[in-house]
Parts: structure tokens; C-alpha cells; sequence
């Protein structure tokens, strides 16, 4: 067997039946764990009625609780914390959604498994020790620099740990040190590609190979258009913070589908409106249980991602099950340029401004990137100020959102009564990207 193919061939490749039989290990394994260490986690299930006695194999999984992210904020910081603090050594957040981040914990048996799997990515995008891997996504709390950074380590390429931004460092980069790989947001990378050719350069000049995009939704035509303007094979990566980051799950050559490193994470399909556990092959929205994950091990927890989930043979090799592109969210959370927004922040910031709850929000895509405006009206009183006043409100509310959700957004001011309203529920978004 080509080990280059794989990073870890004997569990990438391994037997369904000899996989089921480790994943039902794992999860009991787990459950006793969470049960006997995780006294919020041990309310819900007795809230259920149910034991880890009454679990008996992953067929029974179904008869246990799930974990939301509105959990995961109740229990902040510490609540879901299954191991004592002082065998944690980092943790990672979400931008959080009314001002209270999701904080995750890691021990250093989870980063090691969680940059053995961002490894499995690498190498099935055709990375070896060989490569030369440009890490732009951010570091520091987001997990998209530090996961992917970990991963290029474990591979052994050599790692350009670059972060986001200043695009003309990053081509510098590329081009001196001949980049093979680069892992960015996809709308990033389509803007390297523009910034490249304004600068001169034509696809064939740059060493890159490979890109491993993820942490905002794309298309199959920006797929195109990306590998175009790089001259790359364009992979997509799939994670939450919450199970551990990048590397969930991952795309192999044939790109049919992200394979779900389901020997850590065990992927169930539900419908989410009555949490009924739904076949192969249905949409619903995906849940995940973390399988071995010692220090923030979550069990069923939805990640309001809506997809399918295929057993169908890969030719690649991989016997890890497939779950395709995600084709929307079950919950009113949008991504905009990699970042988390919920409208809830939106409002919170517009009320604690002194505003009503009148706003629209519109998000497009121009040029691959993410644009990002917010219609507020405005009071009779505030309407009445000069021009001056207004720009200055519109400034100060700007830098309020961008505290809070960490994202900069173009605020305009409107006329009072000027958002149309509605009998039912209230339009708050407009969402122009077409990303289906």
C-alpha cells in the first residue's frame, strides 16, 4: 500500500466491521466517562431517565440526550469540562453569539488527535514531507491556523505559519519559498489569486499543487474559479470548534464527499425538528459524538449543519463514511468571511446602542469575498440630527459590532419606518450569495 496515499492507512482503510466494532468500544468507553465526570452532562440524562447502564452499543444511542450550543453556553466556561484543569493545555473559542464564547478544552492526547486528523487532510491533498505548506488561516482562538499548522507538523512539511492577511507578505512568501500547499478561507484564496495576477504573475509562476479551504460555505464555481487562478486542485475541509476544529472531516481526490474521520467522531443524521435519527442518504441535520476526546468530549451534539451521509465505496480507498457539502444551517446562523454571526448579536449591540430592533441585515458576494451591510433605523430623534451626528452614530455602531462579533460590517442608518415590516415573522436577513 502507498503510506503516502494515507496518513494513517489502517484506520482510513479499515473494515466496516472492524471500525463499528471500535466506535462501540470508544463510545462506551466515553459515555462512562462523560457520566461519571460531567455533572451537567449527568443531569440531562437523568432529566431523560436514562443510565449508562441502559446503554448497551451505539444502536442505544438514540435513547440518549443531545447537547446544543445554547448548552454549551449555560455550562461556560467549565461546565463541560471532563477533565481536571490542570491536565488542559489549551483551549480554543468560538466568536460567541450574545457576548458568551463556547470555550473548548484540549489535553495533549486531543491536540494530538486533532492534528492527526488535520495530518489525514494534508496527505490526501497529495502532501508529504516533501511540501511546502502556507498556513493563512487565523491563529490564536479560531482553530483554523492552529489545527492546520499542526497538521503540516505532523506530515512534515515544511510550515509557513503566515495567518491571515497582508497579501503582499503572503505572495512574497509563496513565491520565495515555493508554497506548495496553502490552507485558507476559500474566499481568501480567490483573492490571492486576483492579487497574484495584479501583480503579474501568471498561475504556472507559483509551486502551489494543492489548497485546503473550508470555514465558510463555497461553490463548486468558485471551486473552478479558485483552481483556475492558482492553478491548484482546490480541497474542501470541514470542523467546529466544538468537536475540536478543521479536520472533522476532509475531501480525498475524487471530491465526492468530505470523509468523516469516524474512528474520533461518530456522525448521526436527524430530523430537526423532532430529533428522530433518519437512514442513510436522508438530509437532516448532523450530529456528532466525539469518540475519544478526553478534556471537552461532547456526545450528540448538533451542529444545526443540514447534509447527507454516504457508505457508497470511494475509489480512493478510504472506507470512512462521506458526508457531503453542508446545505445550509437549521438555525438562523450565517458564516461571513469564516466568522460565526448570529442576528442575535446584531441585536444586542443595536439595543445596547440605543436603537430599536428594526434592522436588516444583507450579505453578498463580489469578487469571491463577503460583503456585509446592516440597514438600522433610526429613532424621530435621532433622524433630526445633521449629517455630521449621523455619520459619527454610524461609526460608533460600527466599532460595536465589530467588538462584538469580531467581523467588520457596513452600518447605514435609515429613516424611522423605512424597513418594511412584516404580519409574520420579521425579515432580518438578505441573503444574496448563492452558495447552494
Amino acid at each position: 500500500m502507498n503510506k503516502q496515499k494515507y496518513y494513517q492507512p489502517e484506520r482510513e482503510t479499515m473494515p466496516r466491521e472492524e471500525m463499528a466494532a471500535l466506535q462501540n468500544e470508544l463510545f462506551l468507553k466515553q459515555l462512562r466517562r462523560v457520566y461519571d465526570n460531567v455533572p451537567y452532562y449527568r443531569s440531562k440524562m437523568e432529566e431523560k431517565g436514562v443510565t449508562p447502564e441502559d446503554i448497551h452499543s451505539l444502536e442505544d444511542i438514540r435513547k440518549l440526550p443531545f447537547l446544543s450550543k445554547a448548552d454549551l453556553r449555560d455550562a461556560y466556561p467549565y461546565g463541560l469540562l471532563a477533565k481536571p484543569l490542570s491536565e488542559c493545555v489549551r483551549i480554543q473559542s468560538t466568536s460567541g453569539t450574545t457576548g458568551k464564547r463556547v470555550v473548548a478544552f484540549y489535553t495533549q492526547h486531543d491536540v494530538d488527535l486533532w492534528e492527526e486528523c488535520c495530518a489525514r487532510a494534508i496527505t490526501a491533498a497529495g502532501g508529504t514531507e516533501e511540501d511546502v505548506c502556507q498556513v493563512c488561516y487565523g491563529y490564536g482562538l479560531f482553530t483554523g491556523g492552529p489545527g492546520l499548522h499542526g497538521g503540516s507538523h505532523k506530515v512534515g512539511c515544511l510550515t509557513l505559519p503566515m495567518s491571515s492577511g497582508n497579501t503582499e507578505r503572503q505572495i512574497q512568501f509563496m513565491m520565495d519559498l515555493g508554497a506548495t500547499i496553502l490552507c485558507c478561507t476559500p474566499s481568501y484564496a480567490a483573492y490571492l489569486g486576483e492579487a497574484l495576477a495584479e501583480a503579474g504573475y501568471k498561475p504556472e509562476d507559483n509551486r502551489l499543487k494543492a489548497g485546503i479551504f473550508g470555514a465558510e460555505p463555497w461553490t463548486e464555481e468558485m471551486r473552478r474559479d479558485i483552481q483556475r487562478s492558482l492553478g491548484i486542485k482546490a480541497y474542501d475541509i470541514y470542523g467546529l470548534t466544538e468537536t475540536s476544529g478543521p479536520g472533522v472531516a476532509f475531501e480525498c481526490p475524487e471530491q465526492k464527499g468530505m470523509h468523516i474521520n469516524e474512528d474520533h467522531f461518530y456522525p448521526e443524521i436527524i430530523d430537526p425538528d423532532t430529533g428522530e435519527v433518519l437512514p442513510e442518504g436522508a438530509q437532516g441535520e448532523l450530529v456528532f459524538t466525539a469518540l475519544d476526546k478526553e478534556a471537552f468530549p461532547l456526545i450528540r451534539y448538533r451542529t444545526r449543519d443540514i447534509c447527507t451521509l454516504s457508505r457508497e465505496k470511494c475509489s480512493c480507498g478510504r472506507t470512512l463514511i462521506r458526508m457531503s457539502k453542508p446545505r445550509g444551517r437549521s438555525d438562523d446562523m450565517l458564516i461571513i468571511r469564516g466568522v460565526n454571526v448570529f442576528p442575535s448579536q446584531i441585536e444586542t449591540v443595536l439595543m445596547e446602542q440605543g436603537y430599536s430592533s428594526n434592522y436588516l441585515i444583507i450579505v453578498d458576494r463580489v469578487n469571491n469575498t463577503d460583503t456585509f451591510d446592516i440597514n438600522v433605523e433610526m429613532l424621530p430623534d435621532q433622524f433630526s440630527d445633521t449629517v455630521r451626528a449621523i455619520t459619527d452614530r454610524e461609526q460608533k455602531l460600527t466599532d460595536a459590532l465589530r467588538t462584538m462579533l469580531g467581523i467588520t460590517a457596513k452600518v447605514h442608518l435609515v429613516p424611522p419606518k423605512s424597513i418594511q415590516r412584516s404580519e409574520g415573522k420579521a425579515v432580518r436577513l438578505i441573503d444574496k450569495r448563492k452558495l447552494l
